[in-house]
């Protein structure tokens, strides 16, 4: 099964709109709520929680429930999609390619990012109906990587993930990265786990402002 077309477009406007996703890896969440509603504060309106952390599936169940625009990373298996989908994950998003993860997330029609770092792992992941492709780890070739993918792959929307910070974020997406992933640059494991959510804010702030990406 291939994603409709709306599909497509409906996550590519969701880059467009907010083009930082944060990318939370904890080994404890205390209120999942809050701490979308401290990111949002500070401009980052996307967030995506990982299999990495205990209980992803309760702490997404309980943001997408308060209408927060929540996704699953590190989904490896067709089993984690279907998960993460039932309990109202707005985009699936894989480390690598995963065909039976992008199945079930067409079937659910649904958005997948998968992930890549080669060029012909980036044709792959479109042919396999990703809605974007993340590029991991973006910090291998650097910014003017994001560049010379756009060359072959002009339409493709580009996610940078892995290294990058307030320092470099504004450089991706001036190359052609199409969103940018906020890891422990704003959302470090200890201040999650701490519940420090104006931390939380301010990092998100200073990030977002850096790159020129609020919203």
């Amino acid at each position: 099964m291939n994603p409709t077309p709306s599909v497509l477009a409906r996550m590519r406007a969701v880059l467009a709109a907010s083009p930082v996703i944060a990318v939370v890896r904890a080994p404890r969440i205390p209120d999942a709520v809050a701490l979308c509603a401290a990111l949002a504060e500070g401009g980052i309106n996307l967030t995506e929680f990982t299999y990495t952390t205990p209980d992803v599936t309760d702490h997404l169940q309980r943001a997408a429930r308060e209408g927060w625009r929540v996704g699953v990373g590190t989904v490896l298996t067709a089993e984690q999609a279907e998960r993460a989908l039932a309990v109202g994950a707005s985009f699936l998003v894989t480390p690598g390619l995963r065909p039976e993860v992008a199945e079930r997330a067409h079937a659910a029609r649904m958005p997948v990012v998968l992930g890549a770092l080669t060029p012909t792992e980036v044709l792959q992941a479109t042919e396999l109906g990703a809605a974007a492709v993340k590029i991991f780890p973006a910090r291998a070739f650097g910014p003017g990587y994001f560049k010379d993918l756009r060359g072959p792959y002009p339409d493709v929307p580009l996610v940078a993930s892995g290294g990058v910070n307030a320092g470099n974020a504004g450089e991706f997406l001036a190359q052609g990265a199409a969103a940018v992933c906020a890891g422990t640059d704003v959302v470090a494991p200890d201040v999650v786990a701490a519940g420090d959510w104006a931390e939380i804010t301010r990092r998100a702030k200073a990030f977002t402002e850096a790159c020129g990406a609020r919203g």
